[in-house]
């Protein structure tokens, strides 16, 4: 079990690195850490040079490869969190309700806030699977609420899951073209992964079978990274920068966070045995 958790940093953590590299590339924002607004934030890259290397740090600490024994890792986790949601409420809501001109990308624009939603929600998740043994107990007010937030990461995740899941049934024809093309029975693909995203996220919000549930949620998120995002990768290894590269990876990052929510859910006694 402890192994599984550790996969699941590995697997978050390599992802969190991989935004903050993307970034460096395209020597901008990723437009689901911020959103067109504030402008001026994307007029100086030195902004999203910062916020490059801050993310590239958090996700070599969260991921365990390198273990720097004065951090704490479950801190960097929260303070990680706090920033995704703050980015989310001070730049994407304003956006979408107040500065956002083109309506025909509003589902797209929405999309990028739920996901930095779930980047926020990940990290919390993450934080939550730390025992007080591997985490110092000193805490200040600003930490305290900062736990507070860990049983509402799941949810957080979840949205993400069920907006993925609803898509598929919005958007059947689009999506069915994302099925590899030697699966036979495309449609009745499409509706089942989006079925099965539904239900994943309900049970994960609702804490119905959470275990199981989440541990085949994460295998399936896996099997998307195989037979698909990998694919897709090497197909189109340089548009937008190698986004299809990240996007691979994105989805390993949110198997990780299953993986976690899978593990660390049950009681606190279960953590302990971890």
């Amino acid at each position: 079990m402890k192994g599984l958790i550790k996969l699941g940093r590995l697997f978050y953590g390599i992802g969190i690195i991989t935004l903050g590299v993307h970034q460096l590339i395209i020597k901008d924002f990723r437009s689901e850490i911020l959103s067109p607004f504030p402008a001026w934030a994307h007029q100086y890259p030195v902004f999203s040079i910062l916020t490059s290397i801050v993310l590239i740090l958090a996700g070599i600490i969260i991921s365990g490869i390198i273990t720097i024994k004065f951090i704490d890792t479950k801190k960097v986790c929260l303070y990680l969190g706090f920033a995704f949601l703050a980015a989310f409420i001070v730049s994407h809501l304003p956006f979408i309700f107040i500065f956002n001109t083109d309506k025909t990308a509003a589902t797209q624009i929405w999309i990028n806030a739920i996901e930095e939603i779930t980047y926020s929600g990940g990290a919390f998740v993450l934080a939550g699977s730390f025992t007080e043994q591997e985490s110092n107990k000193d805490q200040n007010k600003f930490d305290a609420f900062l736990e507070k937030l860990i049983p509402v990461g799941r949810i957080f995740y979840s949205l993400l899951m069920l907006l993925f899941g609803l898509s598929h049934f919005l958007f059947a024809e689009f999506v069915s073209t994302m099925v590899p093309k030697w699966l036979p029975g495309t449609m009745f693909w499409t509706y089942f992964v989006g079925v099965a995203l539904i239900c994943s996220g309900i049970s994960i919000i609702f804490k119905l079978w959470i275990k199981p549930i989440s541990l085949l949620l994460a295998l399936m998120l896996l099997l998307f990274v195989l037979f698909f995002h990998i694919q897709d990768a090497i197909a189109n290894p340089t548009v937008g920068g190698g986004n299809e590269i990240v996007r691979a990876i994105i989805a390993l990052l949110f198997c990780g966070i299953a993986l976690v929510i899978a593990l660390t859910n049950d009681s606190k006694k279960e953590l302990a045995i971890s």
